[in-house]
């Protein structure tokens, strides 16, 4: 499935997103802030495959409800849905050091405590798993949200390197948006 603007236009393409990222089969993935119909969700799912894992993760119910139902008239059974602020360090009930790679799309513009969130996603992660964080650029677009809500890629970078995570790669995710990989 692609993001895409009311143009049809695409805005975010999840599998060549999640392709940068590596992820293959047998993987366990967390997508933090994984959004009401789980565009990075679904695509992560067949990606590890059935021996693989991928928690759903938001702060919304509803959400959760409406992607667990998904997952099951797909049959995906990969994919478990969890309740959490990600603004509280350790909220997320999914062990530390647990996950391949975490994900975090649009989710900082939405969030006032950017740097829990990403000491959340750092607390999740295994020794050598990757974090891939999209978010959109500093520029005026059509859509969007403001451009003095959105995050800085440099902040970013510079949070990351505090929290010991080694940046591996920035790139465009789209017109509007830029991608970080890091690693733990």
């Amino acid at each position: 499935m692609i993001i895409e603007t009311s143009g049809g236009s695409k805005l975010l393409d999840p599998k060549l997103i999640l392709q940068k990222l590596g992820l293959k089969d047998k993987m366990v993935v967390a997508d933090l802030g994984c959004g009401a119909v789980g565009h990075f969700v679904f695509p992560a799912s067949r990606m590890v495959g059935k021996d693989g894992k991928v928690y759903a993760v938001d702060i919304q119910r509803s959400v959760l409800e409406n992607i667990e139902k998904r997952a099951d008239l797909e049959n995906l059974e990969n994919i478990v849905g969890v309740w959490s602020d990600l603004e509280r360090l350790g909220a997320t009930k999914v062990e530390s050091e647990s996950v391949d790679a975490a994900i975090l799309i649009n989710t900082l513009f939405q969030n006032k405590d950017r740097e829990t969130i990403l000491k959340e996603a750092r607390r999740l992660l295994k020794v050598g798993g990757k974090l891939l964080v999209v978010d959109w650029l500093l520029t005026s677009s059509p859509f969007g949200p403001p451009v003095e809500g959105r995050v800085d890629p440099f902040w970013v970078e510079q949070i990351g390197d505090q929290l010991g995570l080694r940046l591996m790669e920035k790139f465009s995710a789209g017109k509007y948006h830029y991608g970080l990989i890091f690693e733990k």
